[in-house]
Formats: C-alpha cells, structure tokens, sequence
C-alpha cells in the first residue's frame, strides 16, 4: 500500500495516544508523497510529546522537499498553545497536501478547536492511530472512548484507524497481530474503517495475509539517547 491510497484527502490529520507512533506515521506519510511528485507539507502540532517530534527531522524532511511547520515550544503550557502562521498556508492552499501531526490526548487536540470552521470547509480526513501496547487504549472500549474525546474536542470527525502497534526495537510480527484485533474491534464498535496496518519492511511477508492493506515504514524517529 502506497502513502496517496491512504492520504486520499488533501488534509490528513493524524492523532492517537501518547507513544502511538503517530509521528512516526507522519513522517512516513509524508516522506512517501513527497517521492509520489506532491507538494507536501507537514505540521508539526504536538505539544504533548518532548521526545518525538517531527521538527527533530527537519534536515530529512526539508531535504526531501517537505516544508515543515512547527508549534512553538515556547507556548506548550499555555490553555490555548500559539501556532504558526503557516499553518494558515497548510488550511488554504488547495495545490498542498496537508499532513498535521496533532497532539497526542485531548488537551494537545484542542490546538486545532480554533480551526475547525475552516478545516470542516476543506477536503480532510482525521486518522486515529492505535498501538495495542499503549496500557491507556489496549482495549477497544478504552480506544474507542479515547478517539470520541479527541472528536469532541477537535469538533472533527474521525474517517480511519491505523493500527500502529509496535515495542520499538522489539517489535515482532507477533504483535503487529495484536494490534490487527485491537483494530478490528474498534472498527467493529464504531463503524470507522481500518485504513492500514504498519510494518517494517522486513515484516511485510509474514503478514502478507492480513485482511487489510499494509503500509511499509521506515523507522526515522528515534529517542535522544538513540541517535
């Protein structure tokens, strides 16, 4: 499965818990449009996450053509966190595919509350993003409340799951698999399709039976003492 058979609106908003792996889904999203000739642009939104954040590949992204648009750090504890003024670019410019990188719990989705009017008007989907090893959302109940939250704040709609699910390094097919129930499920209580499961490459094999499609990813983000 290919990035532009996911991204089959010109904004894609992503979101999911803390530790999800959302950004990393960003990132790898918007890598892939980039290689497909789109204009692509990636917002950097989350306020809620120190460690993995889209800016930390500014260098990789830039170098691909993305034009990278990040919140400031300055303002994450306020109530209403400032944004920058290009995220206006990203809401208005119909020749951009949008890829925004939201916060990763309620509090951090608030930051585009103040755009809903606008976003609602646009060409847009909301993609949940589900790791089964979060302990917060590692059950369908618990996933299914968490994503509504985000809806509620937001004043989105969400349109697609992505099942995320991974130990980082330790990561097995084994648990992808998880995740796979864990998706479906939620899908089953809140009629939201399954968009993808994600995998390394090395895995695409041993998951080749899979009902739904599954998108190859490489692993750009990682902790500071990683690097």
């Amino acid at each position: 499965m290919t990035a532009d058979h996911i991204c089959t609106h010109r904004l894609s908003i992503i979101t999911g818990h803390y530790g999800t792996g959302k950004t990393e889904f960003a990132v790898n999203l918007a890598l892939q449009l980039s290689a497909l000739g789109k204009q692509v642009m990636l917002a950097d939104l989350d306020i809620v996450n120190p460690y993995f954040r889209s800016r930390e590949r500014r260098a990789v992204l830039e170098g691909a053509g993305i034009r990278l648009v990040a919140s400031s750090q300055a303002c994450t504890d306020a109530d209403v966190p400032a944004l920058p003024a290009e995220l206006l670019t990203i809401l208005e410019n119909r020749e951009v595919t949008g890829v925004l990188d939201i916060g990763g719990d309620p509090v951090g989705a608030r930051v585009l509350a103040r755009f809903q009017p606008k976003i609602v008007q646009e060409d847009y989907q909301l993609i949940f993003v589900l790791n089964a090893n979060r302990p917060e959302v590692r059950d369908a109940e618990s996933a299914a409340a968490y994503l509504r939250s985000i809806e509620a704040v937001t004043g989105l709609t969400c349109s697609g799951l992505v099942n995320n699910t991974h130990l980082c390094g330790e990561t097995t097919p084994a648990e992808i698999r998880k995740g796979v129930a864990l998706a479906q499920e939620v899908s089953r209580q809140t009629g939201i399709p399954i968009l993808c499961h994600t995998a390394e490459r090395r895995f695409l094999e041993s998951l080749s039976d899979l009902g739904e499609p599954v998108f190859p990813i490489a692993i750009n983000m990682k902790k500071p003492w990683e690097r």
